[in-house]
């Protein structure tokens, strides 16, 4: 069995979908587009044919068949093989249960930001509280619709994860903002 840290979050993605049906890639790439699921991990159709290959290579699903429909190019079927549920389980745990330092890029540029200008901090940290905002506004909507659509909040628990981190980092970033316009934090 190939070792669960193996597992790309593209290749997570991909199992998870398995779990419900067996699929095709380019069935997978459009079901997560359509439930957004590219806020979550970086989706784009090759790099995730190369990730369902990687899985097959290591056992984790199976080839179930091949189809062509009109001029589309052939395409392959898989499905989850029982190392690949066992794989996947063991991923899910592991990454529920302890913390992993995933390295974001934002707290090393907070970390740098003294090499400018207060004012040009705070310049750009306006423009990312309105992108931030943004992001927030389109979860907001899409749990509204979630709700509407009487869809069991067990599979969109990750929206209101994304809401809670946002409104944190929009909060510290506005405090932030606070302390260098009133000098209350001296640069």
């Amino acid at each position: 069995m190939a070792r669960v840290t193996a597992l790309t979050p593209l290749g997570v993605a991909a199992l998870s979908l398995l779990v419900e049906e067996p699929m095709h890639p380019y069935e997978m790439y459009q079901l997560l587009i359509a439930r957004h699921e590219d806020r979550l991990v970086k989706v784009r159709p090759g790099t995730l044919y190369h990730a369902v290959g990687r899985l097959a290579e290591q056992g984790l699903v199976a080839a179930t068949g091949t189809d062509r429909g009109g001029n589309r190019p052939e395409r392959t079927t898989y499905t989850i093989s029982a190392a690949g549920r066992e794989a996947f389980t063991a991923w899910l745990q592991d990454m529920l249960a302890a913390p992993v330092n995933e390295y974001p890029s934002f707290p090393l540029a907070i970390s740098e930001a003294y090499n400018l200008p207060a004012d040009v901090v705070v310049e750009l940290l306006d423009r990312r509280q309105r992108a931030l905002r943004e992001q927030l506004d389109f979860l907001l909507s899409g749990e509204e619709r979630l709700k509407a659509k009487g869809v069991d909040r067990k599979y969109w628990i990750d929206v209101q994860y994304q809401q809670s981190t946002l409104q944190a980092e929009i909060a510290w970033i506005g405090g932030l903002q606070d302390q260098l316009r009133s000098g209350e934090l001296p640069w």
